[in-house]
């Protein structure tokens, strides 16, 4: 049963609230000490990640398992042309050239594979570029630095600060971009396109050409985030890049809070963050294995989303896809 929590312009008043927080909290404790401002950090990444997926995954109903490639493409395009001296030290120039980086690489990739392949077999394609890319890094001599990776001048650091407002900042542009989007004539048919790709053709949408724009916008916020993680790690490796992480855990954050829904990736983010955080503290050890048990129960038993619960939305992106119905018994 769907239950209206609070109108259209409470929300706002609620969403500036939380904003004003988040702007004014760094400046009332100690950034470098404050554990808050350091799980916010992640946080925000997090969101920024979710939303990205969500905008071909969620609203247009291709789910993608290859943003780790996106992210891993903007951590050495930021790395790379760090190293040669390129760019400098959180360079808005770099972070905005891997973006546009990770861009031309969806809308390449996009091109080839989302006039060929849907469902599985397109997820399967985007997880097959993440672990292409990241044999090539491995194998890139001196420009990827191979398997050691590319290390970065670690001096250059200044305060945590920084690091939190760039990330916010993605953040807003992200939820600006998803809010554009979704709120115009690409979102309807974004959304047409999720519901019956068939019948939206024949109604005059050009599949192909919003396909790719929802997963091109998606990959230049991955790239983004993956810029500013190169600049805070300093060292930027295939495994690390390219972890499957970067792609799991957004679309479990994004399943959590309501996959296709404005609000859900957010949700979803910050109360698996949390979740994630706690265990990390109070369970170290179990820490994975408490991890690896909540992604299976939330794919098996919340596959809507808490947003259905507001929205009343009865079908989870993942209920269209072969592999989900033939482990859940076709529920």
């Amino acid at each position: 049963m769907a239950v209206k929590l609070v109108s259209g312009k409470t929300g706002w008043a609620i969403g500036l609230i939380f904003l004003a927080f988040f702007v004014i909290y760094p400046f009332l404790v100690d950034a470098e000490k404050s554990y808050l401002v350091y799980f916010l950090y992640t946080t925000f990444i997090y969101v920024a990640l979710a939303q990205g997926w969500n905008l071909a995954g969620g609203y247009t109903g291709q789910v993608s398992l290859g943003q780790h490639a996106f992210f891993g493409a903007g951590c050495y395009v930021t790395a790379i042309l760090w190293k040669v001296k390129a760019i400098g030290y959180l360079d808005p120039v770099g972070m905005i050239l891997s973006g546009i980086c990770a861009t031309v690489l969806a809308i390449l990739v996009g091109l080839l594979l989302l006039s060929k392949l849907r469902g599985d077999y397109f997820a399967l394609g985007t997880l097959g570029l993440g672990e292409i890319l990241h044999v090539v890094a491995i194998n890139g001599g001196h420009v990827t630095e191979g398997p050691m990776g590319i290390s970065l001048p670690s001096y250059a650091y200044v305060s945590m600060v920084y690091y939190y407002f760039i990330a916010l900042a993605i953040v807003l542009v992200t939820l600006a971009l998803v809010l554009l989007m979704t709120r115009s004539s690409t979102g309807l048919a974004l959304v047409a396109i999720r519901e019956n790709e068939v019948a939206a053709a024949a109604n005059g949408v050009a599949v192909l050409k919003y396909k790719v724009i929802a997963f091109a916008a998606g990959a230049f916020v991955t790239g983004l985030c993956g810029s500013l993680n190169a600049y805070y790690t300093f060292h930027v490796d295939s495994a690390g890049a390219f972890d499957l992480d970067w792609v799991i855990i957004p679309i479990l954050m994004t399943i959590l809070g309501g996959a296709g829904t404005f609000l859900g990736p957010i949700l979803g983010a910050f109360i698996l963050s949390g979740i994630f955080e706690l265990a990390n503290v109070l369970m170290p050890q179990l820490h994975p294995i408490f991890s690896a048990a909540f992604i299976v129960l939330v794919t098996l038993f919340l596959p809507d989303g808490l947003m259905r619960y507001v929205t009343g939305r009865k079908e989870g992106i993942l209920r269209k896809l072969p592999f989900f119905r033939a482990i859940s018994g076709g529920a």
